[in-house]
């Protein structure tokens, strides 16, 4: 059972969802918030598993309400929801620590769909949000605020740790990165695992940000 709790400043959009979700016999919604700081007090009372996060909420709004929970609860799974196309958002969920990106009109399939590839460990990064990571980076490159590796740890990379950095880049899942380059899944999750471990980041959001940041999702070496 997938454990999700809803943060949304609007009454409809919080039911709606719950609605929804309480359709599925895999999912169960285990809270619901209208702010952020009621995010963070439920968080106190028990973890659910994914949080659906409104970008824009009073009191304290979903990109910083994102920080502080992948710094106090780094297993627990966002995936932020909104109506607003700001590539600025964008950025800075990813880089604290989502797991997606979901306009709040998406379909349900969509969206459940999304729920269980963050579950099992994928991210939502289609080629939408890639393009917007990609804009910002070229925006903010002057005040540092990409993703930073050591170039030894870079080099360290072997070619298959290189590609998958590439294809995750790209929005790959690891199904697909398994097709693309003739390998089992069980060895392209090694070889991620790997390639994050030597690189020192988080996550694979963080790993497709430094790809394309890198301008590794160009081609596949």
């Amino acid at each position: 059972m997938i454990k999700v709790l809803i943060a949304d400043d609007q009454e409809l959009i919080r039911e709606s969802l719950k609605i929804i979700l309480d359709m599925n016999s895999d999912i169960k919604v285990v809270g619901i918030a209208d702010n952020g700081n009621k995010v963070l007090e439920l968080l106190e009372k028990g973890l659910p598993d994914i949080i659906l996060m409104d970008i824009r909420m009073p009191e304290l709004d979903g990109v910083l309400c994102t920080k502080i929970i992948k710094e106090k609860y780094p297993d627990v799974k966002i995936i932020i929801l909104t109506t607003f196309d700001d590539d600025e958002y964008v950025f800075y969920a990813l880089k604290y620590g989502a797991s997606g990106y979901l306009l709040k009109g998406c379909s349900v399939q969509e969206l459940t769909g999304a729920i269980n590839t963050v579950m099992n460990g994928g991210s939502i990064l289609n080629q939408g949000v890639i393009n917007k990571v990609v804009k910002l980076f070229n925006q903010l490159a002057q005040i540092n605020i990409a993703m930073t590796v050591d170039t030894d740890e870079v080099e360290d990379l072997n070619r298959t740790e290189r590609n998958i950095a590439s294809l995750v880049g790209r929005g790959l899942s690891n199904k697909e990165i398994a097709e693309n380059l003739f390998l089992s899944e069980g060895t392209i999750r090694n070889a991620l695992s790997s390639a994050l471990s030597k690189l020192h980041l988080r996550d694979r959001t963080q790993l497709a940000i430094w790809a394309v940041q890198k301008g590794l999702t160009l081609k596949t070496s």
